[in-house]
């Protein structure tokens, strides 16, 4: 019989029991599943509990089973997709995003994400910073608040607690969390512009790829948009979304006539060269700000993430010296 631990082995090809302890109270079991057993069709998933293969308390359960504190979850072996053991990360990842925490309490991290990495693996990616995090610091819980497309840099939240989850969670629901970006855009934005609100549909292709476009029958999506400095060719803008739609930001810029300069999926592939001239090599959109309340106060943090030092010099070479406006390191 398996030995109860605290926290899951990472190799799925043995049974294992787990003591649920406060971080999963209230969670769902099937929501735990599918957060754990990453490359695990989701069918599969609901297939073990079905069956009664996944047991709390040695008792057949269904997927609405909510965990209580001191449950023992009994997985069976379960065959997950080939993926890198956290030993096999590359200790330069490790030290990149160990560099790049920003923020951290006993509850929350905040990553100053680098543009490049996944927030977590899958769809052919071995890990993300989720996988790196929880290499580097061991806790029993981690999970990602939210998440940043893998070419977008910047503020990039994790919960060490599910309390500051479900808090953090609930913020995003009622619109209680202020998020600002700083893009490079194509041609000149003008300043009266002050708005994009568009409702967004998003699609998948055959090839899996997603793809957002401006629809009728889409979400209600709506960004503000300031300009910091401009060009007749360029312009650097902050963009506040109100609300979190996928590639948001990227299609309502788009939309307004001016492409995120890289952005390899909504640009022009004269924009894209455009941009390449003066040595951008990524997209250029970047989560600078985020503001909201801690759980249980009325205090509110703000918490900021400068720009990558490399783009500095992309910077300069469109619009002077910003150093007031924008930050870099």
């Amino acid at each position: 019989m398996p030995e109860i631990n605290p926290t899951l082995s990472p190799d799925f090809s043995k049974p294992q029991l787990f003591l649920a302890d406060v971080n999963h109270l209230d969670q769902r079991i099937d929501n735990y599943l599918l957060s754990i057993l990453k490359g695990v069709p989701k069918s599969r998933i609901y297939k073990l509990l079905r069956k009664g293969e996944v047991r709390v308390n040695k008792k057949r359960i269904k997927p609405t089973y909510r965990l209580a504190q001191g449950d023992i979850v009994r997985l069976p072996p379960v065959r997950v997709s080939q993926v890198d053991k956290p030993e096999d990360i590359q200790q330069s990842r490790l030290k990149l995003i160990e560099d790049n925490i920003i923020y951290e309490d006993k509850a929350l991290i905040v990553i100053n994400k680098p543009s490049g990495i996944a927030v977590h693996g899958g769809s052919g990616i071995s890990y993300g910073v989720i996988e790196i995090m929880r290499q580097l610091k061991k806790l029993t819980y981690l999970e990602l608040v939210h998440r940043l497309d893998r070419e977008t840099s910047g503020c990039l939240m994790i919960a060490k607690k599910r309390s500051m989850l479900k808090h953090l969670h609930g913020l995003f629901q009622t619109n209680k969390i202020t998020k600002k970006y700083w893009a490079l855009v194509d041609g000149q934005w003008d300043k009266s512009a002050k708005s994009v609100k568009v409702p967004l549909q998003k699609n998948h292709l055959s090839s899996g790829e997603r793809i957002v476009k401006v629809d009728v029958d889409g979400k209600p999506s709506k960004t503000q948009f300031r300009v910091i400095q401009s060009t007749k060719d360029a312009s650097l803008i902050e963009a506040h979304p109100l609300t979190g739609r996928t590639h948001q930001i990227r299609v309502h810029a788009t939309y307004a006539g001016h492409a995120i300069a890289g952005d390899e999926k909504y640009a022009e592939q004269a924009v894209i060269k455009k941009f390449k001239k003066v040595g951008l090599k990524r997209l250029f959109l970047h989560a600078h700000l985020l503001s909201f309340a801690l759980p249980d106060s009325d205090e509110r943090i703000t918490i900021e993430a400068p720009l990558n030092k490399n783009l500095e010099p992309v910077v300069r070479k469109l619009f002077g010296d910003v150093s007031e406006q924008i930050r870099f390191k």
